[in-house]
């Protein structure tokens, strides 16, 4: 392997990935799909690029950290907040699809340990497709993405258990009955071991050492990373999938109370990787042995795409909600997860299945990740197709009125900065009646408030959202850094939502007027007096 060959895949990954994506863009095919494209053009189509020890270390890395994004979104209370509709819809629509699905394996002459594989790789949807669309389409909020994420938050617990299975299972030619259950007995005892010792640091360790890192720049990211890698390490200690360890360190972190700021340092990594996995993806694909087989793969694609959202949409009108809620729900979860590929590739290496059917897997994927971006892309113009034809009145599912904003905070004050001025409008405006929410990006100055806190960087948009940037009625900064100051001021503007800035010096006094600060603060011992004064006069606060 030569010394730069590594850079080298990377930078034609990357590059194919440019060119296929600014093409697609010109036809409004989402991301996902470019990325694709561009793996199979690089692979199977030109054979431009290919598939050596350097691009398996490549995929084996991005597999391991988009585990660990994907774990990051894993957190326990948005499972509470869907509650039984998650549970129940994600496990008929589950339960379902892999019968379903092993039947049809089954029918086409598939033996039953193989097709029970293939049942199980299908029987997952993807986070990273669906959480991607709805980022894009700005539905994380809604109704029905809700449904969606908590529905998938609920398959990823099974993943972990589904993992922790195959993982067990030895070598090829290892599957004696003895051998299997000895296996199966390590694995558990391990994943037991494990999440147990992953808990206890959840509980007492990570909280102090993030609070401790959080007030560094780049503390909170190089300690995320640190925690990935000795989980993985851990777990192949224990003789654990690295897949499962990294899925782990990552629900850890999601529990934090900083798991919006964490989210926001790994997102870009996250991008990075997403296009890494899918370029791969297409790159790795044999199409020679998946078209061998393309009865089968078309057949499986159907049955995802036609079944899986048919599930949905017949347990979600019984669980009391609406026709287009249901209906656009339904088709959000249109797709096999790239768990599925990461599973089959665990068990191709425990000798359950063989290549060729790890490659209709895989063209099964390719398929529905394509066409199901098409669909949550434009899920809202297909039901505004269908829905004067009522496709679920037979189910009993209502017509919804216009769906109200979601529940969050409204007209509430934002305080950007806990130093001594920031405490000081906090209290005035609470003691006003205001509605506060404060933001730092030290959690030990949040921690003794009685107001609603948000930890992270109010430039960010993680941090804005969490705040409900967009809801507020007034949005005041305490900082004394020109250039943060400046971009709240932007993105206070752009939300059309009144801002009021400290301004600690004459130029960035004359920079804030320019950008259409409502209100200035000039002096720390009297801001906060003056500031009510002002905006109550103004009518900006009652």
């Amino acid at each position: 392997m030569s010394e730069f060959e590594l850079l080298n895949s990377l930078g034609i990954m990357l590059l194919a990935a440019l060119g296929v994506t600014l093409a697609a863009r010109a036809v409004r095919v989402p991301n996902i799909v470019a990325y694709i494209g561009a793996g199979l053009l690089l692979g199977p189509a030109f054979g431009l690029l290919e598939v050596s020890h350097t691009i398996e270390l490549i995929s084996e890395f991005g597999i391991i950290l988009l585990l660990f994004l994907v774990g990051l979104e894993l957190s326990l209370d948005k499972i509470k907040e869907v509650g039984t509709t998650a549970f129940v819809a994600g496990g008929v629509q589950m339960g379902g699809t892999a019968l379903g699905g092993g039947l049809m394996a089954g029918a086409f002459g598939i033996p039953v340990v193989e097709a029970i594989v293939v049942a199980v790789a299908i029987m997952f949807s993807s986070t990273v497709v669906v959480v991607k669309m709805l980022e894009k389409r700005g539905d994380l909020d809604a109704p029905y993405g809700q449904i969606a994420v908590g529905v998938l938050l609920v398959q990823d617990l099974v993943v972990v258990m589904v993992l922790t299975f195959v993982a067990g299972l030895a070598g090829p030619g290892a599957l004696a009955w003895a051998d299997v259950a000895w296996g199966l007995g390590q694995a558990f005892v391990g994943m037991a071991l494990l999440g147990g010792l992953i808990a206890a640091a959840a509980r007492y360790v990570l909280p102090p050492a993030i609070r401790w890192i959080s007030g560094m720049t780049e503390g909170l990211f190089i300690w995320s990373l640190f925690w990935c890698f000795l989980v993985v390490l851990g777990a192949e200690a224990l003789r654990l999938s690295p897949e499962l360890g990294a899925f782990l360190a990552g629900i850890a972190l999601a529990q934090l109370p900083q798991c919006h700021e964490l989210r926001h340092r790994v997102h870009p990594l996250m991008n990075f990787f997403i296009i890494v996995f899918f370029v791969t993806l297409g790159l790795q694909m044999e199409l020679g042995a998946a078209l061998a087989r393309w009865p089968l793969a078309l057949a499986l694609t159907a049955f995802v795409m036609v079944v899986k959202p048919l599930l949905l949409v017949t347990v979600l009108p019984r669980l009391g909600h609406g026709e287009e809620t249901s209906f656009r729900a339904g088709l959000s979860l249109a797709q096999i997860s790239e768990f599925s590929l990461i599973f089959g590739a665990l068990a191709v290496s425990s000798g359950l299945i063989d290549e060729a059917l790890l490659s209709v897997i895989t063209l099964v994927g390719l398929l529905t990740f394509a066409l199901s971006a098409f669909l949550l892309l434009y899920n809202d113009r297909l039901y505004a197709a269908v829905q004067p034809y009522r496709p679920l009145a037979w189910l009993g599912a209502r017509q919804e009125a216009p769906e109200p904003p979601p529940e969050g905070l409204r007209g509430h004050v934002i305080v950007v900065g806990m130093n001594t001025l920031g405490r000081c409008l906090v209290d005035q405006l609470t003691a006003a009646g205001e509605t506060v929410v404060a933001v730092d990006t030290d959690p030990e100055k949040l921690a003794s408030l009685s107001v609603h806190t948000v930890h992270g960087n109010a430039v960010h948009e993680t941090t804005r959202e969490a705040a409900d940037w967009g809801h507020a009625t007034l949005i005041v900064s305490s900082l004394s850094i020109e250039g943060t100051n400046n971009l709240l001021a932007y993105h206070a503007r752009r939300a059309g939502v009144p801002c009021s800035i400290h301004a600690f010096d004459r130029t960035s006094e004359d920079t804030l007027r320019d950008l259409g600060v409502d209100y200035l603060i000039r002096s720390k011992h009297e801001g906060a007096r003056r500031l009510l004064h002002e905006l109550e006069s103004r009518g900006v606060l009652s």
